[in-house]
């Protein structure tokens, strides 16, 4: 009987746990908190401080993205020489069903959104699941047609075999060098979502990006470049106000948004779902309502001249600078958790009138704002601050470019407080 040891009793942890069960494997979870539902559900579970003594006997090691490759479980189950799966690659060898794979340090949960939906609107039952919020050995036995997996670092970090057919990485841009260690981790985890790809697989990618470029040069996969402001050749893009995506075409007045952001996440989209046997049909339908989930450059309210836009998911630099970018003028409400990452472009970049920072990196955001920095310290005060230096023109951008676990529980928390505190004061302030 093969043993198996979960490191993680979260979403993931929890789902290999299950599969594994079902597999008729003997598990054992480790948690470094509460585990008491595992208990009731009849497994063994392993709490406390981690003692590799949890590695004798044990045939695979299933580690979830709470544990960093630099944990002292993760080094000691490398080191015992133990091999160590991702959920992903685990559910992905029990799977019979073809698989679309997208990651990037942004755009993936939008992409991975409207390629499933693409595909469902076609008659496919293709969900999305991975790192979007389900688990992907939640669906392994569910008899779908095909799946469309969001895929972080994290996970592909710790992948050996899982191939999909059809792959995308939206763009890549430091980020989680807490969880990595350096750049080049990071980014070889991002390459492995083409590690088993052969001429025959398809691998988009945003041409507009260097990150994303650089990394799929290596690629023997099928490259397929997009691009939100021109069409690149042989790829997917804008051309004469309309977005084409090989043969396909729709006019970019009929899209939700103009947004290029918006526009290169749908030509992935579509890209990754005609291969996966959508209809053009079908996809063009999708195309022309699709939006991106909350608290992604979503408009909050227009008062006395000022837009005040939502941003929260712009978890990293390169989100936020992009969000910025999209703005002649910018008060910005920036800062949090930083993951160990260069937080100073956000603070130099010239479109940023004033810079109002929160949380734990908003010292070090504001000092390097300089005359244009301001200090709130928490959103209550950032809200109260942007409304009061904010001028007709100007659009209040939450961009965190951040992680919020220091002051909240997660960016959607994060983002629906400041809309709730931005609907009360802009509700409430006179005219001007």
């Amino acid at each position: 009987m093969t043993r198996v040891l979960v490191l993680g009793a979260g979403v993931s942890g929890v789902a290999a746990a299950r599969l594994a069960r079902s597999r008729d494997m003997a598990v054992t979870v480790y948690s470094e908190g509460p585990s008491l539902g595992l208990l009731n559900e009849g497994f063994s579970v392993a709490g406390g401080e981690w003692d590799p003594v949890l590695l004798n006997g044990v045939d695979l090691v299933i580690a979830s993205p709470g544990f960093s490759e630099r944990s002292l479980p993760i080094v000691e189950t490398l080191e015992s020489g133990l091999p160590v799966w991702s959920e992903i690659e685990f559910a992905w060898r029990h799977l019979d069903v073809p698989v679309a794979a997208i990651t990037g340090t942004n755009g993936k949960t939008t992409v991975t959104e409207a390629t499933s939906a693409m595909l469902i609107e076609s008659g496919i039952d293709a969900p999305a699941t991975g790192n979007i919020g389900s688990a992907l050995s939640d669906h392994v036995d569910e008899g779908h047609e095909a799946v469309v997996v969001e895929v972080s670092s994290f996970q592909l970090r710790f992948c050996e075999q899982f191939h999909p057919i059809a792959a995308a990485i939206t763009n890549v841009s430091v980020d989680h060098l807490d969880w990595h260690g350096s750049e080049h981790s990071y980014r070889s985890a991002k390459a492995r979502i083409f590690l088993n790809q052969g001429e025959e697989d398809l691998l988009v990618y945003d041409a507009d990006d260097l990150g994303a470029s650089s990394i799929v040069s290596g690629a023997r996969s099928e490259l397929f470049p997009v691009s939100g402001d021109h069409l690149p050749p042989g790829g997917g893009g804008v051309d004469h106000g309309r977005l084409v995506i090989g043969e396909m075409s729709m006019s970019i007045g009929d899209l939700t948004s103009n947004d290029p952001t918006h526009l290169v996440n749908l030509a992935a989209a579509a890209a990754l779902a005609l291969r996966m046997g959508a209809s053009p049909e079908a996809v063009v339908k999708t195309a022309g309502t699709f939006t991106p989930g909350p608290h992604r450059r979503t408009l909050v309210a227009r008062a006395h001249g000022v837009t005040w836009i939502d941003d929260s998911k712009a978890t990293n630099p390169h989100a936020a600078l992009a969000s910025i970018r999209a703005h002649d003028s910018v008060v910005l409400i920036a800062g949090g958790l930083s993951k160990g990452l260069d937080l100073r472009p956000l603070a130099l970049e010239p479109r940023v009138r004033v810079l109002i920072g929160i949380g734990d990196a908003g010292p070090l955001l504001v000092e390097a704002a300089g005359e244009r920095g301001r200090l709130a310290g928490d959103l209550v005060n950032a809200v109260e601050m942007a409304s009061q230096l904010a001028e007709p023109g100007d659009t209040v951008l939450l961009a965190p470019g951040c992680a919020s676990f220091d002051q909240f529980e997660s960016y959607q928390s994060r983002g629906e407080r400041f809309s709730q505190l931005v609907r009360k004061i802009t509700e409430e302030a006179p005219a001007r």
